[in-house]
């Protein structure tokens, strides 16, 4: 069995606890991280099965002059992948309390990214469980991966990750 790419940003925050976690879930020996603050085409191009992690920032960061952060720089890398074949799942963090308006939305846009590149994204997650307003990360009634809110709800992340493996599972042939 090949590895798994999971690529995560941004770097030492939550972002890249839950990829640990779900490394471990998975198992080490299957997973290969790689943070997307040095990841390139040819890193995307090696893997036939992909995790993405990325997280929502909020208004403080969007009304700044935060444009450097690691995702704006590989969103290019992105569009240069054509991911027929390859099998992507995303999961993503937000803050449902502070932002219920935006919650995860980072998940939608880069799922619109990956769509047009032919990706094949697994993974979906019921929303009846999550309490937000509105989500760019919503598609056919259901998120388009696995949101987690590590600031207000962080004793439901292993739990969440738990059953969003256990649904990928044979999808990622683990």
């Amino acid at each position: 069995m090949s590895k798994i790419g999971l690529f995560f940003g941004p770097e030492k925050g939550s972002v890249h606890r839950v990829a640990e976690k779900i490394q471990a879930v998975i198992g080490e020996e299957k997973v290969e991280m790689v943070s997307v603050n040095e990841a390139t085409t040819a890193d995307l191009e090696k893997y036939d099965k992909i995790i993405f992690g990325i997280s929502t920032v909020g208004k403080e960061t969007w009304d700044s002059e935060y444009s450097n952060t690691d995702w704006s720089k590989f969103f290019p890398e992105i569009n240069k992948v054509d991911y027929s074949g390859k099998t992507i799942a995303i999961y993503g963090l937000g803050d449902h309390i502070t932002y219920p308006d935006h919650f995860v939305n980072a998940m939608g846009v880069l799922a619109k990214e990956l769509k047009k590149s032919n990706a094949k994204i697994v993974g979906q997650v019921d929303p009846a469980d999550y309490e937000f307003e509105e989500s760019e990360a919503i598609t056919d009634g259901k998120f388009i991966g696995l949101p987690i809110d590590e600031d207000f709800e962080p004793e439901r992340t292993d739990q969440r990750i738990s059953d969003w493996i256990a649904s990928i599972k044979s999808d990622f042939g683990f």
